[in-house]
């Protein structure tokens, strides 16, 4: 049942930069809210900076405010000024604020501004990053709730800031994090201060992805992601040459970019791979799911990086997973909530180039595999991932919050069920 929206109510979403090609999910998100009936505005910290278009985009509703984005004291003292006469709130959060650099604590200042302007009775940001802390201080400031979105980067990265975190954590209204595991990772760090942490899968709109039966595909292996170290591209790579060296020749397209680009470039040239991987670049949404749906096997062999960081749950895995392409991966994170190994994909080690060699070869050889787990695969996608469960589940916790009692019921609820339109395995395949 849809939790009632009262007409005055106003969802404001905090991000740092929108919109962003590479936060599709945040867009499906808003997208579904609307779609359920919430009224949303949106405050960007930062420019988009991308020329790039999501044609989902124009779809979306909510207005747009982008925060002055000023660095130096003079505009942090202006603003002050203005803010000490319409803001009574500003006092108790003063010394906080003055510890920040004068462009985030102006632009605390005017977020708080825009609350009051627009109407805004709760305040979302996505990342426990600045976007929270300016969510955190603004919502202190006007006296309304806040929640914020926990992934990956913002939890596990080596730079994350303890201390901080777990005072957001403590203050937010609720805490959505996007993976089981991301739940179980903030409680057993943070104790108390973690228990209106709740886990909500980001979603697809999975009515709008067509399935198609992986029977006749191209040969290809798919990968999609930023050329960074926690995504594990290198393996793939030296899987390809293992594949080669057993006398299979499998091509590979890499569709993203980052800062090991000229590292995996180098790599491939180095095994003389060139005739078999190529580098697209990053692509338009439509590009992507034409890459996705061509392919006959979908490669996500992520990998903790040095740094601690790690990814939550890729959406793009749930993407390949909804149009029915076969996906391997590793269980990094959350990503054995979507990818049970032999029943809705195949899972590997890290690092393993080897066995994720195999894998490949296994799905590309054998078609009823490939079918098996891909139908699969949709089904499970249909039965957690869809967004329309997700923007329920947002708005049912802004308007009851979250209790100790509500998160071991997110933890331990709605345990595997083997997808319809699929035989169990007499037996389960450890990953």
């Amino acid at each position: 049942m849809r939790p009632e929206t009262r007409p005055s109510d106003r969802v404001g979403y905090v991000l740092k930069r929108y919109p962003r090609l590479s936060e599709t999910f945040i867009v499906t998100e808003l997208l579904a809210r609307e779609a359920a009936g919430e009224e949303i505005a949106i405050a960007s910290l930062r420019t988009a900076g991308d020329p790039r278009f999501h044609p989902s985009i124009a779809a979306v509703r909510a207005p747009v405010t982008w925060m002055p984005d000023a660095h130096d004291a003079s505009r942090l003292w202006d603003a002050l000024r203005t803010a000490h006469r319409d803001l009574p709130g500003l006092p108790a959060v003063l010394p906080e604020l003055l510890a920040l650099p004068p462009g985030d604590a102006v632009q605390v200042l005017h977020v708080a501004h825009w609350v009051r302007a627009n109407g805004i009775t709760h305040l979302h940001a996505h990342f426990a990053t600045l976007a929270t802390t300016v969510a955190r201080l603004a919502a202190a400031i006007t006296g309304v709730p806040y929640s914020f979105t926990t992934h990956a980067k913002d939890i596990f990265h080596a730079s994350v800031d303890p201390l901080a975190l777990r005072s957001k954590l403590a203050d937010a209204h609720h805490v959505v994090t996007v993976s089981e595991y991301n739940v179980r990772w903030l409680l057993e760090r943070f104790g108390d201060a973690a228990l209106r942490v709740h886990r909500v899968y980001n979603g697809l709109d999975v009515a709008q992805v067509p399935f198609s039966e992986p029977r006749l595909r191209n040969g290809r292996v798919a990968f999609v992601g930023r050329l960074v170290e926690k995504k594990g591209l290198p393996d793939l790579i030296d899987a390809v040459a293992l594949l080669r060296e057993r006398g299979d020749t499998v091509p590979l397209d890499v569709v993203g970019g980052g800062v090991l680009e000229d590292a995996l470039r180098a790599q491939v040239r180095m095994l003389d791979l060139d005739q078999l991987v190529t580098f697209h670049g990053p692509l338009p949404s439509d590009q992507v799911q034409r890459v996705l749906r061509e392919a006959s096997v979908f490669a996500a062999p992520c990998v903790h990086a040095g740094d601690g960081d790690r990814d939550g749950l890729p959406t793009v895995l749930l993407e390949a997973m909804a149009v029915g392409t076969p996906c391997v991966s590793t269980p990094v994170t959350g990503i054995p909530e979507a990818i049970v190994h032999d029943h809705t994909g195949l899972l590997v080690g890290e690092r393993e180039p080897d066995r994720l060699a195999d894998a490949i070869d296994r799905l590309l050889t054998d078609a009823e595999l490939r079918i098996r787990l891909a139908t699969a695969a949709r089904a499970h996608v249909e039965d957690r991932f869809d967004s329309r469960v997700q923007a329920a589940e947002l708005a049912r916790l802004r308007q009851v919050g979250a209790t100790a009692s509500e998160l071991v019921d997110a933890v331990e609820s709605r345990p595997f069920r083997f997808p319809r339109h699929a035989a169990a395995p007499a037996q389960e395949v450890a990953g």
